[in-house]
């Protein structure tokens, strides 16, 4: 018989690892991409920004690209953070997002979603955004102004 010292001691402990849940925020010419979520009934409709679950053994960065290419169509390049972590799930799992850009000329596709939408700094409060979502984009909101006087001045 053998026994999982190093997995008991640490669900016993209360240090059981947290699931990671990445998502991204895809800038283009200063507009964020925002997803209208599907599902679960409690969300549908709401808004956030794609991602999902860090496999085992995965990077969040291979997480957060495989995620983008699954549910929109799209490669994606991964850069800084956006804020700090948002707990999910009471506790369970924490979000991190980070900023993104697209690669090559694909163009995000709602294969999961049910709506796309690109939204500029003084857009962002047209949505109804999942809450773990809305710490981050109160921290984009002053990268996407910045980002769009950078493009237009």
């Amino acid at each position: 018989m053998l026994i999982d010292l190093a997995g008991s001691s640490a669900v016993r402990s209360g240090r059981a690892r947290r699931q990671v849940v990445v998502g991204a925020a895809i800038v283009l010419d200063g507009r964020v991409l925002a997803c209208a979520r599907t599902h679960p009934p409690g969300a549908a409709g709401k808004w956030e920004f794609p991602g999902g679950k860090v496999e085992s053994g995965e990077t969040e960065t291979d997480a957060l690209i495989r995620e983008c290419r699954e549910e929109l169509g799209v490669a994606i390049t991964v850069g800084d953070r956006v804020g700090p972590d948002q707990p999910l799930g009471h506790g369970r799992s924490v979000l991190r997002v980070y900023l993104a850009g697209l690669l090559g000329p694909a163009q995000p596709t709602a294969l999961e979603h049910s709506a796309l939408r690109w939204l500029a700094a003084d857009e962002l409060d047209q949505v109804t955004w999942l809450p773990a979502d809305r710490p981050i984009v109160a921290e984009l909101r002053p990268l996407l102004h910045a980002g769009s006087r950078r493009h237009d001045g």
